[in-house]
């Protein structure tokens, strides 16, 4: 930043979006943070009315001019702001006359989403624990009893009538599938740690997305949004090709046999830092999202549905988006959710690969 003016500087290290806006209510200028937030550019982003480039579900417009007028700040908290393509996120704003402006107004927002889903994480981790420890129980102790029960079914059914050998097959398939759903409980117990190298996601995503349309996504549109100057994340691709499989298929199975949409988007995000409970703060610029146009979440489990357990379908095991969240959180990464009638989003955030990793690579 050799050359900026020290006001320059502060401007452009803002960590939270932050836009000044003329007095015909245009964009005059904004920070490297605010193009992330709009996912465009500042070329692209000045001399737009900022009415256009944000939606803010509370009437702002009045409040804005009344500001302006009087020369005081305005502060709004809670309020849903959605920005071009992107899902509305919980933010506060803050609006104040710009010093030596001529009607001009700085603009800044803050979204309360990350404090909100850092809770989320050590809940989700802890719970993670917790299911890992019953699940090792579990499985060991369970599994034993049901390969006993299994083979005395077989072995009854040999001198049996047609009417007692359908009791013996339900035995038989009913075992099995107890036996299924604890090698799924295993599978969340036992995932190693993945081995980062770099990853180019777009080729995870189309990998994801041709194994989808072959077999359990056949029914579905699924379509593509990349940013082609993505660089690559410092990622286990085997381990992101199944999170994102999830993904898929959750969005796959919520649509029915009726079908929809299933749009993969990636894109980069400026300035977009995760800080953890040392103080260390992660830059995760890389963005993938999985959006459907599905009947969304049930609202008695939106909140929690990173939980071990925690399902929307009847006979969900409740694994697999906790076996996502834990994926993710290993990578150093992020999952939200933003999720309403005609259009979920699952947004994951990932670290980008450094210099020496592409060396090594």
């Amino acid at each position: 930043m050799r050359g900026e003016t020290p006001e320059r500087q502060v401007w452009t290290s803002l960590p939270v979006p932050a836009f000044i806006v003329g007095a015909d209510d245009r964009v005059v200028d904004l920070n490297p943070s605010a193009e992330g937030f709009l996912n465009a550019s500042a070329r692209a982003t000045i001399g737009q009315s900022i009415w256009q480039l944000i939606a803010v579900d509370h009437p702002l417009e009045a409040a804005f001019a009344r500001a302006r007028l009087q020369g005081t700040p305005l502060f709004v908290n809670d309020v849903d702001v959605g920005a071009m393509q992107r899902a509305p996120l919980q933010c506060g704003l803050q609006i104040a006359p710009l010093v030596g402006g001529a009607g001009e107004m700085v603009l800044m927002i803050t979204p309360r989403e990350l404090a909100g889903r850092i809770t989320q994480d050590h809940s989700v981790k802890s719970a993670a624990k917790s299911a890992i420890g019953m699940a090792e129980m579990l499985a060991h102790e369970i599994k034993n009893p049901l390969a006993g029960i299994t083979g005395a079914a077989q072995l009854l059914s040999m001198n049996l009538s047609k009417a007692d050998l359908e009791l013996t097959d339900l035995i038989v398939a009913e075992s099995r599938r107890i036996v299924k759903l604890l090698e799924q409980v295993e599978q969340f117990g036992n995932l190693t740690a993945p081995e980062r190298r770099p990853v180019n996601l777009h080729d995870v995503l189309d990998r994801a997305r041709r194994s989808a349309l072959l077999g359990f996504g056949s029914h579905m549109k699924i379509t593509e949004d990349y940013d082609p100057s993505l660089p690559p994340a410092l990622g286990d691709k085997d381990q992101l090709l199944q999170v994102l499989l999830n993904l898929i298929r959750n969005a796959a199975e919520a649509a029915g046999a009726a079908g929809g949409t299933i749009r993969l988007r990636s894109f980069y995000e400026h300035g977009f830092q995760l800080r953890r409970a040392d103080g260390d703060g992660q830059p995760l610029p890389l963005q993938i999202e999985v959006i459907d146009d599905g009947p969304g979440l049930p609202d008695h489990i939106r909140a929690d549905v990173f939980d071990p357990f925690v399902s929307g379908r009847e006979n969900g095991t409740g694994l697999g988006l906790a076996l996502v969240s834990k994926i993710i959180s290993d990578h150093g990464g992020w999952i939200s959710v933003s999720s309403a009638p005609g259009r979920t989003a699952f947004r994951i955030s990932l670290p980008r690969a450094g210099a020496a990793a592409l060396k090594e690579n």
